[in-house]
Formats: structure tokens, C-alpha cells, sequence
């Protein structure tokens, strides 16, 4: 068993250090795949990432210009909204001074329509109290004809007459009316 232990001990060597052929294949294998992939693949590794460094710098500087114009475009509308408010409070005075112009001119209107109906119905007071009056003063006539007829004794029915004496009592009556004021 002693020598089994020396064979054993003689084959047994340390794990971690491959043996040397296999060490030297294992390196050539290794150049040759790693100069492969950097022969086909790390060109086309490089232009993929040199593509999407552009695309990347490209979207930051269309994303700053798209900023840029949204934020004139802001500007813009901050302006037009400013124009348009200050528009529509110029509109809003000159509503509201056409209105207290508006209303100026119908009070006058009125007040005029209100003058003339005023001045319509006092004529008409005026023609109807005429109207009454020589109304009155035929009705009075008349009645002072009679009387003066049953009070003479003779009929006053000559009409030149009736008219003298009418008038004539008619102005008795009113001198006596205004001495009497």
C-alpha cells in the first residue's frame, strides 16, 4: 500500500495548474476565437454603438430644438393671450360707452315724446275747454233768452238780437266773475 500511496501521491498533482499541453491549446484556442470575434464582430459591436451614441446625441439635440421652438411658441401664445385680453376689455369700454350712449339717447327720446304728449294734451285741454266754453255759453244763451223772453214779455227770437244780448250778459257775467277774483 506504501507504494500506492507514492503512485497516488506522484499522480496527483495540483488542480489549479492545468498541465501544459493542455494550457498551450487552451491559450491558441483562445487567441484564435478572440481574434475572430475581434476580426467579425467588434466592428460591427463599435458601429452599432457609435450609431446609437449619434441617434442619442442626435435625440438630445432634436429634443433642446423642440424645446426651444415650444418654448417661442409659448411665448408666442403668451402674447397673443395678453392681445386678445387687452382686445376684449377695449371691446368691453366701448359696449358699455355705447350703451350709457344708447341709454343717453332714448331718456332723451323719451323725454322728448314726453314733452310733446305733454303739449299735445294740453292743447287738447285747451280745444276742449273752448269747446266747453262755447258749448256753455250757447247752452247759456239760450236759457238767458227764455228767461229774458218770459221776463220782457216778447220773444227775443230774432237771432241778431238773441246773439247781441247774449253777448252782452255773457259779459256782464265774466266782468262781475273777475271783479269778484
Amino acid at each position: 500500500m506504501s507504494q500506492l500511496l507514492i503512485l497516488a501521491a506522484e499522480e496527483t498533482e495540483n488542480p489549479l495548474v492545468p498541465p501544459i499541453p493542455e494550457l498551450v491549446i487552451g491559450l491558441l484556442a483562445f487567441v484564435i476565437v478572440f481574434g475572430f470575434l475581434a476580426w467579425k464582430l467588434l466592428p460591427t459591436i463599435n458601429k452599432v454603438l457609435e450609431e446609437r451614441r449619434e441617434a442619442i446625441e442626435g435625440g438630445i439635440e432634436k429634443a433642446e430644438a423642440a424645446q426651444t421652438e415650444a418654448q417661442s411658441v409659448l411665448e408666442q401664445y403668451k402674447a397673443q393671450l395678453a392681445e386678445a385680453r387687452h382686445e376684449a376689455a377695449r371691446l368691453r369700454q366701448e359696449a358699455q360707452e355705447q350703451g350709457a350712449t344708447l341709454i343717453a339717447e332714448m331718456r332723451a327720446e323719451g323725454q322728448r315724446q314726453r314733452e310733446e304728449i305733454v303739449a299735445a294734451g294740453h292743447t287738447q285741454i285747451e280745444a276742449d275747454r273752448k269747446a266747453a266754453a262755447s258749448a256753455l255759453r250757447q247752452d247759456v244763451g239760450k236759457l238767458a233768452t227764455e228767461l229774458a223772453g218770459k221776463l220782457v214779455g216778447e220773444s227775443l227770437e230774432d237771432h241778431a238780437r238773441q246773439s247781441r244780448v247774449i253777448d252782452r250778459f255773457l259779459d256782464e257775467l265774466e266782468e262781475k266773475a273777475e271783479a269778484s277774483r
